[in-house]
């Protein structure tokens, strides 16, 4: 005999059950307190978000400051203060913690898992980081100012003698902070990916983006100890007198080079790859394809993963200390994974039936600016190239298309496909396209010119130039550029809004998508999910909705691979109970006796 639960969906706002009711009994403390991954998920996207804001507005000051020659907008120290702080927020605390934000909240969806391997561990990690963002950001109100010496922190301008104010040490000591964040989550990620996958959910019936999350924490575990301990000799120079990096006491500067680029190459993929995840989740959906060729994508990422590590020297090529034929030949190797991925990418257009909404627009934006930024980047694998260009804006050009518009595509991407998913509401289309416009044309007006700034010879870190310098035009062009890249943002925010206050309210799967999240409801129950379907392939949602094309047929109600029930022992990692402590009963199968997660969605076209 099955019990019937009351659907959901029909409880009241009012009514003492109902999820909004639960919700306001807790208000603020249930989310400052919270162990679910999906609101631990919501608080690093919004606390990343705000640190690209922070990041945003300190770019608007470096343009307003270079838009003409000898313009003083604010003080050459604070302007160094506000270069570092730049860099410093959108790669630390804005790209790498919104890529932990996606997989936080989807990586266990995807998995068909209830919760990360550690939710008590998760919590501590997202409030490691945001301690270390505040602490890192309150130089700013220290009378020394914050850290002015660039976030390579390259001794000995990161020293006690180059930098003595007290902003340096927050800086070392926020990002140690960060850092540790960092490490519980990879290991966290990594814990939840071997361990709590659904049962028939092979390593290679993974999701692409779960794979990347997973290779990422891999190199999280490699990279960020390097780092870590990189800081903690330098504050120890700082404050204890000890003498790592300093000549005189017999240590050697060069050496911050290479534990900070032995982490720092390895980081542009452990930014990279979580948004190559992104997109790959997203060109399936609107091409109607599967993805092209998923094991190539896979290896490729391992491939990715294990060359980024003998990358590190080709920052260092104008040093001398290093032997750049090697380099050379591993930077220009890595090209060829990446390589095979923007070819899957193209394959799984290719013939289909695409169509072009807001997140398959930015995705496509995405691969544009991946492209541009990826050639730039086979130049400077070229010793000889590498040696004119290193200083030059060439390369503040080449880093912000491979780290800066990548990440910002596949962000706005993430959002706009996710968005009902997390909310049961969509974003409105006509805005979304509106957004995405704006965004290429202020996007590549503002770097797009700095690659001919650079081959003009205009110098990185410059806090002003002469009126008879050459690269006065593509400066203004930049500062206007960036205006348009703010002007973009307006109606983004006046489409969530509108999603707020006229919603559009959405299926549980408005896109049709290919993986396990699109199978629960919008927003997701706290126990995840209430069934789960057979996993053949790695497209489990697409599989299901189309069972009887391929001859998946209901299975028994009582099967657990149909369903997860919560009184089997064999699912007791999944036991979850209502407030009252009663357990919660799974959904009721339809009346065709399929349980379908949700209402019926309309069939996609012929694969």
């Amino acid at each position: 005999m099955t019990t019937t639960a009351p659907d959901p969906t029909a409880a009241e706002p009012g009514d003492a059950e109902s999820p909004t009711a639960r919700g306001a009994q807790h208000g603020i403390v249930a989310w400052l307190t919270t162990t679910d991954h999906k609101k631990i998920g919501i608080l690093y996207g919004l606390t990343s978000l705000a640190m690209a804001l922070v990041g945003f507005g300190l770019s608007g000051i470096i343009r307003a400051q270079l838009a003409r020659p000898d313009q003083q907008v604010v003080g050459f120290d604070t302007y160094n203060e506000v270069f570092t702080m730049h860099g410093t927020v959108m790669v630390y605390l804005f790209a790498v913690p919104f890529a932990f934000a996606v997989g936080n909240y989807l990586v266990p969806l995807m998995v068909g898992a209830p919760d990360m391997a550690f939710p008590r561990l998760n919590m501590l990690s997202y409030w490691l980081y945001l301690a270390g963002a505040l602490i890192v950001l309150s130089g700013f109100l220290t009378s020394s100012g914050a850290a002015d010496f660039g976030w390579f922190a390259y001794p000995p301008y990161a020293g006690q003698a180059g930098s003595p104010g007290i902003g340096g040490d927050l800086w070392l000591i926020g990002l140690l902070l960060t850092g540790a964040s960092g490490i519980l989550t990879a290991l966290n990620l990594v814990a939840t990916i071997v361990m709590l996958r659904a049962p028939g959910m092979t390593m290679f019936r993974m999701p692409i983006l779960v794979w990347d999350m997973l290779l990422t924490s891999f190199m999280v575990l490699i990279a960020f100890p390097v780092l870590t301990s990189a800081q903690l000799m330098l504050l120890a120079d700082r404050r204890l007198g000890a003498q790592f990096f300093v000549p005189e006491g017999g240590g050697l500067p060069i050496l911050w080079q290479h534990l900070f680029w032995f982490f720092g190459h390895p980081e542009v993929y452990i930014v990279a790859l979580p948004y190559f995840g992104i997109v790959t989740e997203i060109f399936p959906v609107f091409s109607r394809r599967p993805v092209f060729g998923y094991k190539g994508l896979v290896l490729a990422s391992m491939a990715i993963a294990g060359l980024s590590t003998s990358v590190w020297a080709h920052h260092m090529f104008v040093t001398g200390d290093v032997y750049l034929p090697y380099f050379a030949v591993t930077t220009a190797l890595i090209a060829v994974p990446t390589g095979i991925k923007f070819f899957d990418w193209m394959g799984t257009m290719w013939g289909g039936k695409l169509t072009f909404p807001p997140p398959m627009l930015f995705a496509v934006g995405f691969l544009v600016t991946f492209l541009l930024g990826g050639i730039t980047g086979v130049v400077l694998s070229s010793p000889t190239l590498d040696f004119s260009l290193s200083d030059t804006y060439f390369v503040v050009a080449h880093f912000h298309y491979v780290m800066g518009g990548t990440v910002v595509f596949a962000v706005f991407a993430a959002l706009y496909f996710w968005w009902p998913k997390l909310t049961g509401r969509m974003l409105d289309q006509r805005l979304g396209r509106w957004h995405f416009w704006m965004l290429v044309v202020g996007f590549n007006v503002t770097f797009l010119v700095m690659h001919r700034s650079g081959l003009e010879g205009m110098p990185r870190r410059v806090a002003s130039y002469g009126e008879a310098e050459p690269y006065a035009a593509e400066n203004l062009i930049s500062s206007i550029g960036v205006l348009l890249v703010a002007l973009s943002l307006v109606p983004f925010v006046w489409a969530l809004v509108k999603s707020w206050r006229r919603p559009e309210f959405v299926g549980d799967d408005p896109w049709g998508g290919s993986t396990l999240e699109w199978l629960t409801t919008s927003p997701p129950p706290e126990h995840n999910f209430d069934w789960l379907p057979p996993i053949r392939s790695e497209r489990p949602a697409y599989d299901w909705r189309h069972r009887d094309e391929w001859g998946v047929g209901a299975l028994d109600p009582d099967d657990p691979w149909r369903r997860r029930e919560r009184h089997d022992t064999r699912w007791a990692p999944l036991q979850r109970w209502r407030d009252d402590g009663t357990a919660a009963e799974p959904r009721a199968p339809d009346a065709d006796g399929l349980d379908d997660g949700g209402p019926d969605q309309p069939e996609e076209a012929d694969r």
